[in-house]
């Protein structure tokens, strides 16, 4: 039995420290905050009940595999898991209106057709399928195994119409030799494979939702909307952070320690290998392993100045130029009046002016968007008000990250919120006035939460882009420190998280020679 040091209490961390307990080993968690979950955490207030991270799931068979490997309760007989039908609705500057069914391929095609015009949906149709090609190319090396020690294979963008010529079933994406063809970015697809510019908003904004700017992202996050279409769009009685809870009581059945408000200051190294953690009251917390689920970029701190990451063998974190970081402007709301029975769990109310928007999330000046892409959740659930007299409303936008933007001034937060609150209306009508209460979050409160600069928001790993988006592999330079969450492979999103999790506890059971999950 192994003595295992977790760094954090985020979901990634979570689900690595299940799966290593299972296995035999003894596991402490430490969080240097008070409670669980990293960013997925919890405002309350009032009877009201808010998630103050992501709000719904997608590809839950990740959480069904870690409940069935760690415990006799499945996932369904711990949460209760419901498919978001629709999934989404979305609403454009000039009227247009469309519901999107959940994991539905025809469903999408008609309604598209509908919104859009003939040809609509099945020129998305087309899109999705060659995403399916992205899918099938990278979901092995991308969200099942470690990240290969010659990742550079994976700066080949696998969308079949990124090259011409391709060999094999991995084509291009894994050919040796002869350089990278010229890559369209997503919003050149979106131009060139869609034509309506709503349908191509539409595709970007499963880009922009994730941080990444589809301008500079590649070909390959066509995939996101694949993912979303094909596996659905999952919501967790109570919220998210209720997913949280059941895998911090499933920790706890599997006798993994959690010790709060302990934050580690340094990583013990001893003949050549990690070998503890030291806390901030000095103390020295012996290990023969040490996981780490926070922000790469902070680790040197922790390891005397040192990089965690092999020189010319792994990523360095984040993304490349372009492609963020970003993070989120979260508007909850405590409304009178009952959540009408029409009411779509998730709409998505579009800018008028998407280049203005983008500039204001990446570019250098950072001016404001009068009207930013606004993501409206109204879950129908008892869970989150006090009453069926009242509505629990969270809005949300990508904005720039804390520093580009001073979060810091309350009345660039008020304007911030109100723009939310002007577009949301688009969506409920007569908002304003029933509004009891608000509470604004900005990405210096997800720094202050979980101490990464600038509260960014981590986006999934993907192929291309001469790997810029990819994420540091799980094995560092030091034997016996790993790391795992949204800003290790395979990235950022709870799916990913509860993957970098499940790729840890393989090297750390199988051993460095373990290829993934079979």
């Amino acid at each position: 039995m192994a003595r295992i040091a977790v760094i954090g209490a985020g979901m990634g961390a979570m689900a690595a420290a299940a799966r290593l307990a299972v296995a035999g080993h003894r596991v402490v968690v430490y969080e240097r905050g008070r409670t669980h979950g990293g960013g997925v955490g919890l405002f309350e207030k009032d009877g009201f009940r808010f998630d103050t991270g992501p709000g719904l799931l997608r590809l839950p068979a990740v959480y069904r595999d870690l409940f069935v490997k760690t415990g006799k309760e499945t996932l369904e007989q711990t949460v209760r898991l419901t498919q978001v039908d629709p999934a989404v609705r979305h609403l454009f500057a000039d009227g247009t209106d469309v519901l999107l069914p959940n994991a539905s391929r025809a469903g999408v095609v008609q309604a598209l057709d509908g919104a859009f015009g003939a040809g609509a949906g099945e020129r998305w149709s087309d899109l999705v399928n060659r995403a399916r090609e992205v899918w099938d190319a990278t979901r092995r090396p991308l969200l099942e195994e470690p990240l290969r020690t010659d990742w550079r294979v994976l700066g080949s963008d696998p969308y079949p119409a990124a090259a011409p010529a391709r060999r094999g079933r991995f084509g291009g994406l894994f050919g040796r030799g002869g350089g990278h063809p010229r890559v369209p970015t997503l919003a050149e697809v979106a131009r060139r494979e869609l034509a309506d510019p709503r349908a191509a908003a539409l595709l970007e904004s499963h880009a922009l939702a994730h941080g990444l700017d589809p301008r500079t992202a590649p070909a390959s996050a066509t995939v996101l909307p694949y993912v979303e279409q094909t596996f659905g769009t999952w919501y967790v009685g109570g919220g998210m952070r209720a997913l949280a809870d059941a895998l911090y009581e499933r920790c706890g059945k599997r006798k993994v320690e959690f010790r709060f408000e302990a934050e580690v200051t340094g990583i013990v190294e001893k003949d050549g290998r990690a070998a503890g953690v030291e806390l901030a009251d000095g103390t020295v917390a012996e290990a023969d392993t040490v996981v780490s689920d926070i922000d790469p970029a902070l680790l040197p701190a922790l390891l005397g100045g040192q990089e965690p990451w092999r020189e010319g063998e792994d990523v360095r974190p984040g993304p490349g130029p372009g492609g963020g970081p970003a993070g989120r402007l979260s508007v909850f709301l405590a409304l009178r009046g009952g959540r009408p029975g029409d009411a779509v769990h998730r709409t998505v109310v579009h800018t008028p002016d998407r280049e203005a928007e983008l500039t204001a999330v990446f570019g250098e000046r950072n001016p404001s968007c009068p009207r930013p892409t606004v993501t409206v959740l109204r879950p129908d659930d008892p869970a989150t008000r006090p009453d069926d007299g009242h509505e629990a409303v969270t809005l949300s936008a990508v904005v720039a990250p804390h520093g580009p933007v001073d979060w810091a001034d309350g009345e660039a937060v008020a304007q911030g919120a109100d723009r939310l609150i002007t577009a949301a209306e688009a969506a409920i009508p007569g908002l304003r006035d029933r509004i009891l209460w608000r509470e604004v979050r900005t990405p210096r409160d997800t720094a202050a939460d979980t101490g990464v600069a600038g509260g960014s928001v981590p986006g999934p790993a993907l192929a291309g882009a001469e790997g810029r988006y990819l994420r540091p592999a799980n094995v560092t330079r030091l034997p016996g420190l790993y790391l795992a969450g949204g800003w290790s492979h395979p990235g950022g999103g709870l799916a990913h998280a509860g993957m970098s999790g499940a790729l840890v506890a393989g090297l750390i059971v199988e051993g460095q020679d373990w290829r993934g999950s079979q």
